[in-house]
């Protein structure tokens, strides 16, 4: 029965061979296929950000220094040279720790420089964000890792909250790009290389 519903039906001539006919096909297409109705249930994410997403401009207004469009400077995560050198060193039981913290940082950190907002994406998932904008930026300094490969960008809220980001690649270029949008003297704060 099975192979019947399956395949073709042959139906025979006057001369005894078998032949297929369109409509032996067109019913033999006609099987029914069981529908699966998938139901996923994913959980709801919900990004908690600190400064206001862009807001249209309505009616008519006087164009301002407002962007219309949020662009993206710098997205991305720690610099490989970390993991890499961090890995190398890793296989000392005195280094170990210090390795271990280098994978989480490569694999659950993301930096995002945007021309509205800093933007620090962390944890497992990456549900960990927290976002601020240029304008509470106070200061900014940098600190060279390894021979000024990477580095690390220290900013300074107004708030007396100091946001250590670890191991940022091209970490002058975005330390001075961070001054340039906070409006502040683009005049680094840098000290000495300082190991790994």
């Amino acid at each position: 029965m099975a192979s019947r519903l399956l395949s073709p039906t042959a139906a025979t001539t006057a001369t005894g061979t078998p032949s297929i006919t369109h409509q032996s096909l067109f019913i033999s297409s006609k099987v029914p296929f069981p529908t699966f109705r998938s139901k996923v249930h994913r959980p709801i994410t919900k990004l908690h950000v600190s400064s206001p997403a862009n807001k249209p401009i309505t009616g008519t207004t006087t164009p301002s220094k407002k962007p219309s469009e949020e662009t993206i400077f710098f997205d991305g995560g720690a610099h490989y040279g970390d993991l890499l050198a961090n890995l190398l060193l890793g296989f000392t039981l005195l280094w170990l720790p210090l390795t271990l913290a280098a994978v989480s940082r490569a694999f659950y950190l993301r930096y995002r420089f945007t021309n509205l907002r800093v933007t620090v994406i962390s944890g497992l998932t990456g549900q960990d964000r927290s976002d601020f904008s240029y304008k509470v930026i106070k200061d900014v300094q940098v600190v060279p890792r390894f021979i000024g490969e990477w580095g690390d960008v220290v900013i300074t809220l107004k708030d007396g909250t100091k946001v250590d980001l670890r191991s940022v690649p091209k970490f002058r270029e975005i330390a001075k790009y961070c001054l340039a949008m906070a409006e502040k003297p683009v005049v680094l704060k840098e000290s000495g290389p300082k190991g790994f």
